[in-house]
């Protein structure tokens, strides 16, 4: 089974598969390399992208993430500000790369980082190669690591094999069928059913504990996001909007306007923004849709009486199960699938998790899940510049507000209905099998289009 922290895992921007992965990806490559004692031989390392990673990698950030991953960083500890100013470093003449913090080799940006863009490795788009090598040139390890979403990184060697598991929780489930059929079995809602299978990792404590430092780190994010000022990075000059539009909406709550009920679009816009800048973000389920959960969880926690802390880690756990079947049964990554299987994705997680907060029974909880990803079935990811902001930033937000609305929606019926979770799911996974290359992150179709590239 997965984990809850594995669907939200505390990282930076601006993506989670061209970001967060290739991190990831660089690390274990070098943790290897530490591992089989042949560290200390190596005199020059070679990144190679593919496919999306290669053709919307540079704006997505994925080389100088990967580079920092080389040097032994994480998502979770590195200063986001450290990876520009290191990048630039990397870019001259005479840098060194420090592998692990500890070992330098000599590095040079235009030999040693090769952007494959028209490439494809037939597992995955999302493919990037490592190479070391000794000093007399001699190849002493080479890996391909594919960044299948999420954060989520899988080897060439793993591709399409499903690791046993090695603990065994009292409630698994595959699918939304057997999840639900605990649910009833047990007299449980999902979230308990999630909490009763993290018990197996760790205690209860330390799973609230966690949760609820998730929930304070996407708070603190909507918070930055609403305040910071400026322009996002890249040559498009995109402004930030949430803290004009978040002053704005103050004000007309000042003079006692209460029919606009943009405050969901609001939150993720801010968190959108911050993703985009390469800042602190929770991966939920991916850095692209990182602002819808945030945001109806926000709205939850400002805009419900009842709402605690018990309800907050309710939420995520709910949304976690939801989370955990599209990643088990289909695919989070836009690369893969398109923008259904991200800003869709944590639409579905966002609605369910939202309806059940409110009181919703099994069946309502299902329904809203299942709504808010029929209406994303088909969306493509086609960011302007291989950046995350346009469309991805009102995205978000127009997620968000859906996520709510579809919860409301379910909540107001029986739960009744003809399409089940499990379906769209399929059916969300079959819609992104059909889906042309060029409209799942990689900038040559959809909307990357309508924008011309800007004079530098």
């Amino acid at each position: 089974m997965l984990s809850v922290f594995d669907l939200f895992k505390i990282g930076i921007g601006p993506s989670s598969s061209h970001t967060v992965g290739p991190m990831v990806a660089a690390k274990a490559f070098v943790d290897q390399l530490h591992t089989a004692g042949t560290l200390e031989q190596v005199a020059r390392v070679q990144v190679d992208f593919y496919g999306s990673l290669a053709l919307t990698g540079e704006g997505h950030g994925s080389i100088g993430a990967t580079l920092l991953g080389l040097e032994g960083y994480t998502p979770r500890n590195i200063d986001p500000d450290l990876i520009p100013l290191r990048l630039n470093q990397l870019k001259q003449a005479d840098a060194q790369l420090l592998l692990l913090a500890r070992h330098p080799v000599a590095f040079g940006f235009a030999a040693d980082i090769q952007l494959h863009k028209h490439l494809f490795l037939k597992q995955h788009s999302n493919g990037l190669k490592f190479r070391a090598f000794a000093a007399n040139g001699v190849e002493l390890a080479s890996e391909i690591y594919f960044s299948v979403g999420g954060g989520f990184v899988v080897r060439e060697d793993e591709f399409g094999h499903t690791a046993q598991a090695t603990i065994a929780v009292p409630f698994p489930f595959q699918s939304a069928a057997d999840l639900l059929a605990h649910c009833r079995a047990q007299g449980k809602s999902i979230a308990q059913i999630v909490l009763a299978n993290e018990l197996a990792l760790q205690s209860e404590d330390a799973v609230r504990a966690q949760l609820l430092d998730i929930a304070n780190v996407m708070q603190q994010c909507i918070q930055s996001g609403c305040t910071r000022e400026g322009e996002l990075p890249g040559d498009y000059h995109v402004k930030r909007r949430a803290p004009t539009i978040f002053r704005k909406m103050i004000g007309l709550q000042m003079q006692g306007r209460s029919d606009f009920m943009l405050w969901p679009m609001i939150y993720a816009m801010a968190v959108s923004e911050e993703n985009a800048s390469g800042g602190r973000v929770v991966t939920a389920p991916t850095n692209g849709a990182a602002g819808i959960i945030p945001a109806v969880l926000q709205y939850y926690r400002n805009f419900t009486p009842s709402a605690n802390e018990a309800g907050v880690v309710d939420f995520l756990l709910t949304a976690a199960a939801i989370g955990m079947l599209y990643k088990m049964n289909a695919s989070i990554s836009g690369a893969e699938v398109g923008c259904q299987g991200e800003v869709g994705v944590a639409c579905s997680m966002a609605a369910g998790a939202y309806c059940a907060v409110l009181g919703g029974s099994l069946e309502q909880v299902e329904n809203a899940a299942e709504i808010g990803m029929e209406h994303h079935l088909g969306l493509t990811c086609d960011p302007v510049g291989g950046l995350v902001q346009i469309p991805c930033v009102e995205r978000n937000g127009v997620a968000a507000e859906k996520a709510i609305k579809v919860a409301q929606l379910a909540l107001l019926e029986s739960g009744e209905h003809k399409v089940s979770l499990d379906k769209v799911i399929e059916t969300m996974y079959r819609t992104g099998m059909d889906m042309h290359n060029t409209y799942k992150e990689t900038s040559l179709g959809g909307l990357a289009l309508t924008v011309g590239v800007p004079a530098c």
